[in-house]
C-alpha cells in the first residue's frame, strides 16, 4: 500500500433514511480538505455516492478505505456495496469508535462522518477490513433474531395467562385462553417454520455445516447455542481467540485496582453479547447437572467459598474456551477428563 502516493480514507454516518460521506484524499503525505455529501440509503442513492467517489478520484482497491459503524441491518446497502465494487469496508464498534474521539463537541451526522473519515486516516494501520458480505448468513442472523424475538413474545404470553390463573374466576380465564389459542400456535407454527428454515440454512453450507457439528460435540452446546454462535461470530471469521469470544460473550473477568487506593473485586465488563451471555448462561446450568467433571467443580469451588454467579461464570468462560479450541483445530472436542477411583 505504501508504494502508491494516494489514498482515500472514506467516513459515513449511516441512518435508516441516508448516509452521510465524508472523503478525504491524503497526496504524498499531505493531507486534502475533506469533501462531505448525503446520500439516501437506497440502491439509487447508492449509485449517486459511487459517482461522487469516482469524480473525487477515490479508486476501488486497497488504497481506499471506507469506515462506518456496526448499526445492524441499515448499513446492509452499503456493505454490499463495498463487497461488490471490492472497496476495504471496516465495520467498527460504535462504542469503540465513540470513545476514541475523546472529549467532542457537538454532533450531528455530518460531523460524525468527518470523525468516522479522521479516524480512518488516523487507525488505517490497525484496522483490519471487514469479510465480504454473505448472503447466507445475513439470512441466517435474520431467522435466528426473529426466533429470538418470537420465543420472547410466546413466553410473555404464556406467562402472563399463567399467571392470570391465580386472580382470574375460572370462566373469564376459560374466555381469554381461548382467545389467545390462536395467537399462541401461531407463534409456535412460525418458529417451526423458522427452524426448518435455519436448518436448510445450515445443512446447504459446508462451512457452516462443519462448525455446527464441531460445537455440537462440545458439552452443554446445543443447537440453538451453536446456530447464534456461527451467526454472531460471522461463522468464526477472523478465527478469534477465546479471550476475544470471552470478552465478546462477557465472561472474561478483569482486574479492577488503582495504585494503592482501589482494590475493587475482579469482574466481568457490563458490554457484553447479551442474549450470547445468556445462552452460555444455560449451557452452564447443563452442564453442572449432566456432567460428573462441572458437578465435581461446581462443589469443590463452593467449599472453596465461591459465589455461586463466580463459579457459573468460570463455567461459561470453560465453556467459550472449548468453543474457540475446536474452531482452531478442526476436530471435535475430546472429553480427556477421567474420574479419580
Amino acid at each position: 500500500m505504501m508504494s502508491n502516493t494516494t489514498f482515500y480514507f472514506i467516513g459515513i454516518d449511516v441512518s435508516k433514511p441516508y448516509f452521510d460521506a465524508s472523503l478525504m484524499a491524503v497526496v504524498n503525505h499531505m493531507r486534502m480538505p475533506i469533501e462531505t455529501l448525503r446520500f439516501g440509503n437506497t440502491p439509487e442513492g447508492m449509485k449517486q455516492f459511487e459517482k461522487w467517489l469516482r469524480q473525487n478520484g477515490a479508486s476501488m482497491d486497497e488504497c481506499s478505505l471506507v469506515v462506518i459503524e456496526n448499526t445492524g441491518i441499515y448499513h446492509r446497502l452499503i456493505w454490499s456495496f463495498c463487497t461488490k465494487k471490492n472497496l476495504p469496508l471496516h465495520i467498527g464498534n460504535a462504542a469503540h469508535i465513540k470513545w476514541s474521539f475523546g472529549i467532542a463537541r457537538g454532533k450531528n451526522d455530518r460531523i460524525d462522518s468527518i470523525r468516522l473519515c479522521n479516524y480512518a486516516f488516523r487507525e488505517s494501520d490497525n484496522l483490519r477490513a471487514t469479510e465480504a458480505l454473505d448472503p447466507q448468513l445475513l439470512n441466517l442472523k435474520d431467522f435466528v433474531s426473529a426466533r429470538t424475538k418470537l420465543l420472547k413474545q410466546l413466553t410473555a404470553i404464556r406467562v402472563t395467562v399463567k399467571e392470570l390463573r391465580n386472580t382470574n374466576s375460572k370462566s373469564h380465564q376459560n374466555i381469554l385462553e381461548r382467545s389467545l389459542r390462536s395467537a399462541i400456535e401461531g407463534i409456535a407454527k412460525s418458529i417451526g417454520n423458522i427452524e426448518e428454515e435455519i436448518k436448510k440454512i445450515i445443512a446447504g453450507n459446508a462451512s457452516f455445516k462443519q462448525n455446527y457439528k464441531l460445537l455440537k460435540s462440545i458439552p452443554g452446546i446445543g443447537h440453538v447455542t451453536a446456530v447464534y454462535l456461527i451467526g454472531c461470530t460471522a461463522n468464526f471469521a477472523g478465527n478469534p481467540s477465546g479471550k476475544q469470544l470471552a470478552c465478546y460473550a462477557g465472561v472474561a473477568p478483569f482486574e479492577h485496582s488503582s495504585g494503592i487506593s482501589i482494590r475493587g473485586r475482579t469482574r466481568v465488563h457490563r458490554m457484553a453479547n447479551k442474549e450470547l451471555k445468556r445462552l452460555l448462561h444455560m449451557c452452564a446450568l447443563s452442564v453442572i447437572e449432566h456432567r460428573e467433571e462441572f458437578k465435581m467443580y461446581y462443589s469443590r469451588k463452593q467449599d472453596e467459598g465461591k459465589h455461586n454467579m463466580c463459579i457459573l461464570n468460570a463455567v461459561r468462560n470453560k465453556i467459550i474456551l472449548r468453543v474457540a479450541a475446536v474452531i482452531k483445530s478442526q476436530s471435535p472436542y475430546k472429553n480427556n477428563y477421567k474420574i479419580a477411583a
